[in-house]
């Protein structure tokens, strides 16, 4: 048995999430990652950033099955012993600034004629060119300015973004995708290619059906809390001792629904009956079912929904999220030891195939932590080779 990917070399020049993501989910399927640092090392490593005991566990996450080699670009000798990884690879990422790779002389077309092979994908804000190419990029300004927290929180309330980095992410899900495409593309071919996504154009992607449906109608989407603005009911009702989400796509989910409330008598009223009539009257409707499930319990509710097959989950916090069964059934939790926080246990592989072994779980790595081993083994440099690196101060 072995992972797909096994044997797939990537150089991750990449920091943070948007350049790491990517690589992070190939390294689940097999892929061998070599995260190359500066001397200072990836801005994730920040101890500040969601700490855990001096670490972020950003870092902790987002580099897990990654070697760390320092190399520093700027110097002649870090330059060509990057070059002499790269022709022993198969894919360079990097998240640069525009103008980066071509200063650093590290651009596609100065790393194709080293390697005819290489694939190089950049994860850049707004596009490497183009009027916003300098722009900084940080999650928080690719949530507004693609028009997320416009469509995020409460109607009437201040805009809210999506808890979590989805603009960072969503740059790594998309070179994630646009890597395996080369790789596949480069079995016919033979030759490598330069990705470039941007997290501004992923997150319109993202949009969808929102985006399809302003862009031929006109009609600008606005907040709705966790309610559906084209279903009803299809939100969160406050119960007893917490919320239930609800959701009736289909009228005979309706039906169910209005047994389940213990008021059949909804079903047939005439301003409810079909679901274009329950948008049209949702001001009249959804007080009438928030005063029903306030009497009972998330679980009381839980239960008879679903015996009826009515379509709903409990709002969970984390602590609930991590201990539904699919947690455990589905091996979405894993785990390594760290040599410095010791155990660390974060969110698992999603992508299940046959006949490939458990998600593979080794520890973020410290700074340089396998700079000497890399270049022992893809390069074969001897122990003087590298602490002469070392006093060019080329490595770390």
């Amino acid at each position: 048995m072995s992972y797909p990917l096994q044997g797939v070399r990537i150089l991750e020049l990449g920091q943070i999430i948007a350049g790491t993501y990517g690589a992070q989910v190939l390294s689940d399927l097999g892929a061998e990652v070599i995260k190359i640092e500066s001397p200072e090392g990836d801005l994730g490593r920040i101890p500040s950033v969601a700490p855990y005991k001096g670490i972020s566990t950003l870092f902790l996450t987002f580099n897990r099955n990654k070697k760390s080699v320092v190399i520093n670009l700027k110097t002649e000798a870090g330059q060509r012993l990057f070059y002499d990884l790269v022709k022993v690879s198969d894919v360079v990422i990097d998240n640069f600034r525009a103008g980066v790779l071509e200063r650093l002389k590290v651009d596609y077309a100065t790393l194709s004629t080293i390697n005819p092979r290489i694939i190089q994908c950049s994860v850049t804000g707004f596009g490497a060119d183009g009027a916003y190419k300098d722009y900084p990029a940080l999650d928080l300004v690719i949530q507004a300015i693609s028009g997320y927290l416009s469509i995020t929180g409460e109607p009437g309330r201040p805009p809210a973004r999506v808890g979590i980095p989805l603009g960072d992410l969503c740059g790594g899900i998309f070179s994630c995708k646009g890597m395996l495409a080369a790789l596949y593309q480069r079995e016919r071919t033979g030759r490598g290619c330069r990705i470039e996504t941007s997290m501004f154009d992923g997150m319109l992607n993202l949009l969808s059906y929102m985006g399809t449906h302003y862009l031929n109608t006109g009609e600008v989407p606005t907040p709705q809390g966790s309610a559906h603005e084209f279903t009803v009911p299809w939100q969160a009702f406050q119960a007893k001792d917490g919320y239930v989400v609800i959701a009736t796509r289909q009228e005979n989910f309706w039906r169910k629904l209005c047994a389940v409330l213990g008021d059949p008598r909804l079903a047939d009223d005439s301003r409810f009956a079909t679901n274009p009539k329950r948008l049209e009257n949702r001001a009249a409707l959804i007080p009438v079912i928030e005063n029903i499930v306030r009497t009972r319990t998330v679980a009381h509710w839980l239960e008879h929904l679903r015996a009826a097959e009515v379509p709903a989950a409990p709002v969970n916090n984390l602590d609930g999220a991590f201990a539904e069964p699919p947690v455990a059934e589905r091996e979405m939790i894993v785990e390594y030891d760290h040599p410095d926080v010791g155990k660390v246990r974060l969110p698992g592989n999603p992508i299940k195939m046959s006949d490939v072994p458990a998600t593979p779980s080794r520890p973020a790595p410290r700074l340089g932590e396998h700079t000497d081993a890399v270049l022992r083994e893809l390069l074969s440099l001897s122990a003087e080779n590298i602490a002469d690196l070392r006093r060019q101060g080329a490595i770390k």
